[in-house]
């Protein structure tokens, strides 16, 4: 079976792990496991997984811990698991940015649907990712019009290349149009807001 995906599964309950772990490579994904926030960071950065399925509450590093770490440093999506559901918790989910948030306890039958789900909604930013990836390789692969809208963004913010880049990246996700598009969208932009103040 070919594989669907990678996802690194994090959780201090070694039987949930290893229910998780089980369930989810029977469904044919690739898994990494982690039974602590430190490990689960360390094996993030070494293996580049796809996603990322973390519970809440753990000794030493959070999920939560771990899930900003991932966002910032790895660009990673994650996924909660959580026997708790109090809104604290849940305004927290909310602010980090995750995937989706799944109340223990689990049956893998409900897990495997809800990391599909995540897998459909991350595939519609691939071809985000893959523009990204020809930045960083090669950037004169980039279409003239994304290179100028990145240029525009780097004059307007002061950031670095790969930083407007990533703006540009996050925009199009955000409101969901290709990355070609949006570009054009922000040039057309910038055209109508000089055009009163040229000579």
């Amino acid at each position: 079976m070919a594989q669907k995906g990678k996802i690194l599964v994090v959780d201090d309950d070694r039987l949930v792990l290893a229910t998780l772990t089980h369930g989810l490579a029977a469904a044919g994904y690739e898994i990494i496991d982690a039974d602590n926030g430190d490990d689960a960071i360390l094996l993030a950065r070494a293996h580049k997984p796809d996603l990322a399925l973390l519970d809440i509450r753990m000794e030493g590093k959070s999920g939560f811990d771990v899930a900003a770490y991932l966002r910032e440093y790895c660009q990673m999506p994650f996924m909660f698991l959580s026997a708790f559901s109090d809104d604290e918790t849940v305004a927290q989910v909310k602010e980090l940015g995750a995937v989706a948030y799944l109340v223990k306890p689990l049956d893998i039958r409900q897990i495997v649907p809800a990391v599909e789900a995540a897998f459909a909604q991350l595939s519609k930013r691939q071809g985000v990712d893959a523009a990204n990836t020809s930045l960083a390789q090669a950037g004169d692969v980039m279409s003239q019009t994304i290179a100028m809208a990145v240029g525009v963004l780097m004059h307007r913010y002061s950031l670095p290349r790969a930083a407007a880049f990533e703006r540009l990246q996050r925009l199009a996700v955000t409101e969901s149009r290709p990355l070609q598009v949006q570009a054009e969208r922000l040039l057309d932009a910038v055209e109508l807001l000089s055009k009163p103040g040229e000579a």
